[in-house]
């Protein structure tokens, strides 16, 4: 039963894990915290050497005697470094600036000639939000709409450029954790780093074409066999658009490589990253390297020098890696081209778009993005997370659930800073660990609360069967002390016991004979239970019950006396119902003090009563036995009950006991008495003084007219044989009417 209350456990917390994974609100925890812990986990790595960024920052401003804006910079001085790079072996050369505006001709004409001969060059785009009014009834659209305007670079540049695409990244507060690789607000436009890698691996052109042509021969049948007539005719961005639709139309692209022959490990690295990048999503999740400047970076100034040394050297061998230029520097929030990411510092230090553009490109090329899991295996993931946290909760102690969270939760976090390390891949680190873990063991702990309160409603429902309900409370609150000794109170003992259950239980078999005393149990039971005794010893076919006071109680006494009445009542009338087999039912009461608690030694002990006040009301209910009659009380019961008719049967000495008690038999409450009940108890109690005074003849005489008052008296006949008895034999001179009982 616990496993399967586990096991629901379990797929409680996988259902509460996935559905909290799907909310925006986990998802941006997920980004911000889960993907932040695996990238401080990891820390900073080296960068790969494909992609060189040129930093246009203070020092080159300095350097230069140029102003801090980079807009304001003379185009004819990116003229030399475009000059400078394409001498070096740039394979690509990637300006993050926006030439939207004109400047003097001498400017932009140098510049369009370098980017020309150069011929791989590539410039940025500038997308700007536009509001427009709507032509529809305002009635139905009251508001405007916002289009997105691309600002391409003037006309001279646009020419010029191999191509010209946008990159876009948000702004603060949002930390830039992915970009675009086609950016759906420019029309599917590729941004810098697809046409970076496209571009630095045309190559690959043929390669790419002949998978494309394996998986979808239609799909590849009017596309140019040479790169440099698809670029000619096309255009690169127009190219890029056609391979990622017509990837995308395909069926069976992947394995990527399936039938395709490679003599060259570069190349295969190539074609795997074109494959993903037209087969994948339009964003991506970003891997960095690190913090600011961890890609290779150049100051521009140093760039500019580019074989200008005397010994016509470069400061960095930019012979087949991709540049890209731009604004990049440590830079502080407030500056116009930075961003906050996972490496972000807490002095404000961000990092600047180029990198990202540059890091961005690394992970296409390398095949290194940040992959988070499918999610079918996100789905799976976090529902085995919900098993293994509901199984430890439910299964063991909370102190050794919260060490086993602990552990399994480090156990966790290790493997997916592994895979995250080795692969890129992005394990779920919030649902699990923040939300799965302490909701699965906070609602364990609660789980437990209600079951642990349920389990003692019912085991003090079970105890107060057995014992009185204060004894239930107290075990309940110290049940360590439960051996402590009892408590001694003022308390009424009633002892009912079956007249000739022995030769019934020989008659009948066991069960029908436990149908039978529960049956008669319920109903003798059930006036205990009503005049506040509680029934606290079973014994073959004797009961024990008390009423349990502070001090001698005359209401407590009353309600003993009714209970007993009513017993002997309901003894007759089931009786009546059971004509096969009766059981007449003799009851005693006496009062007095009593030990409550519990009796025993060793492994076992029962909650139970003793002392004298038991003994004599046991030894009351053998003297019922002996006189023939229903119900004896002791003096101590009876005393100043006058709603009772009751009549002093004598005193005795019982059995076992040296002091005597005052026996007397409860008949009847007063007002359901007779005349004739009344009579004969005057008669029998002047039997009795006559009988005390030593008065045989005339305590005989009146004993019989008891007898014959109560239809036969066995009591008055008891007396009558004693009344012989005596005549013969008279006894000493210091009696003085007790009765010494020899049996019990």
């Amino acid at each position: 039963m616990s496993s399967l209350k586990a096991a629901a456990f379990g797929l409680l917390l996988g259902l509460f894990g996935n559905i909290a994974n799907v909310s925006e609100g986990v998802r941006r925890l997920e980004e911000n915290v889960g993907l932040g812990l695996l990238f401080t986990l990891r820390g900073a790595v080296t960068a790969p050497n494909d992609a060189v960024v040129i930093a246009i920052d203070r020092e080159s401003s300095e350097r230069l005697s140029l102003s801090n804006n980079p807009d304001r910079w003379p185009r004819s001085l990116h003229a030399r470094l475009v000059e400078s790079l394409s001498r070096a072996g740039a394979s690509v050369i990637v300006f993050d600036l926006y030439f939207a505006e004109p400047r003097s001709p001498e400017e932009d004409s140098a510049l369009a000639e370098a980017i020309k001969k150069a011929g791989n060059v590539v410039l940025a785009e500038q997308l700007r939000a536009k509001e427009i009014s709507s032509t529809i009834d305002p009635e139905i659209d009251p508001g405007g709409h916002t289009v997105v305007e691309t600002l391409k670079p003037i006309e001279p540049l646009s020419r010029a450029a191999v191509a010209t695409a946008p990159f876009v990244l948000p702004r603060m507060p949002v930390r830039v954790s992915q970009y675009w690789t086609f950016q759906t607000d420019a029309g599917d436009a590729p941004t810098f780093p697809v046409l970076a890698l496209q571009l630095h691996t045309l190559e690959a052109y043929r390669d790419i074409r002949t998978v494309l042509e394996t998986a979808s021969p239609k799909q590849a049948a009017d596309l140019p066999r040479d790169v440099s007539s698809a670029i000619h005719s096309t255009g690169a961005t127009k190219l890029i658009r056609t391979l990622r639709q017509r990837f995308h139309n395909a069926i069976g692209v992947s394995p990527p490589l399936a039938g395709i022959t490679l003599d060259q490990d570069s190349k295969r690295k190539w074609v795997v990253a074109l494959v993903n990048l037209y087969t994948g999503a339009d964003r991506q999740y970003l891997n960095f390297y690190g913090p600011p400047r961890s890609v290779t970076t150049l100051p521009y100034y140093q760039a500019l020098q580019l074989g200008n040394d005397e010994n016509n050297s470069a400061p960095f061998d930019f012979r087949d890696k991709v540049v890209f230029v731009g604004l990049s520097e440590n830079l502080l929030a407030e500056r116009q081209d930075s961003f906050h990411t996972v490496f972000s510092k807490t002095n404000g230090v961000f990092i600047s778009g180029v990198e990202i553009a540059a890091t961005a490109f690394l992970n296409l090329l390398a095949n290194s993005p940040v992959k988070p899991l499918r999610p079918s295996y996100q789905i799976l993931t976090i529902l085995v997370c919900g098993m293994i946290v509901a199984l430890i909760c439910r299964t063991v102690a909370p102190l050794s659930a919260a060490i086993g969270l602990v552990l399994c939760g480090a156990g966790y976090l290790f493997a997916a800073s592994y895979q995250f390390r080795i692969n890129a891949a992005w394990f779920p680190i919030v649902v699990p660990l923040f939300l799965q873990a302490p909701v699965g063991y906070m609602g364990a702990l609660l789980w437990d609360y209600f079951e642990i309160n349920s389990e003692r409603k019912n085991i003090r429902q079970a105890l107060a069967y057995y014992v009185p309900e204060e004894i239930v409370t107290q075990l309940a609150r110290n049940v360590i002390d439960i051996r402590r000794e009892g408590q001694t109170v003022y308390g009424i003992c009633l002892f009912a016991d079956i007249a000739g259950y022995t030769p019934v239980s020989e008659a009948m078999t066991p069960r029908a004979l436990s149908e039978l005393m529960h049956k008669y149990l319920e109903a003798t039971f059930a006036p205990i239970h009503q005049h506040g005794g509680f029934v606290i010893g079973l014994k073959g076919d004797s009961t024990l019950a008390i009423w349990k006071g502070s001090a001698d109680d005359q209401k407590l006494r009353s309600e003993a006396c009714a209970a007993a009445l009513e017993v002997a009542a309901a003894v007759r009338s089931f009786n009546q119902s059971n004509e096969a087999v009766e059981l007449p039912t003799r009851v005693s009461l006496h009062a007095g003090e009593i030990l409550l608690g519990n009796i025993g030694a060793g492994a076992h002990y029962e909650y139970g009563v003793t002392g004298d006040t038991v003994t004599t009301a046991s030894r009351l209910d053998g003297l019922n036995k002996h006189l023939g009659t229903n119900i004896l009380v002791s003096a101590e019961v009876i005393r100043d009950l006058d709603d009772f008719l009751a009549r002093e049967i004598g005193i005795f000495i019982l059995k076992g006991k040296t002091q005597p008690v005052v026996a007397f038999e409860l008949i009847c409450r007063v007002g359901a008495c007779t005349e004739r009940q009344k009579e004969a108890c005057a008669i029998f109690t002047e039997a009795r003084h006559a009988f005390e005074r030593r008065c045989w003849d005339d305590a005989s005489e009146k004993f019989a007219q008891s007898d014959e008052l109560f239809n036969g008296d066995s009591v008055s006949r008891f007396y009558l044989k004693l009344c012989t008895q005596y005549r013969s034999e008279l006894p000493s001179e210091s009696w003085s009417g007790m009765i010494a009982m020899d049996e019990k």
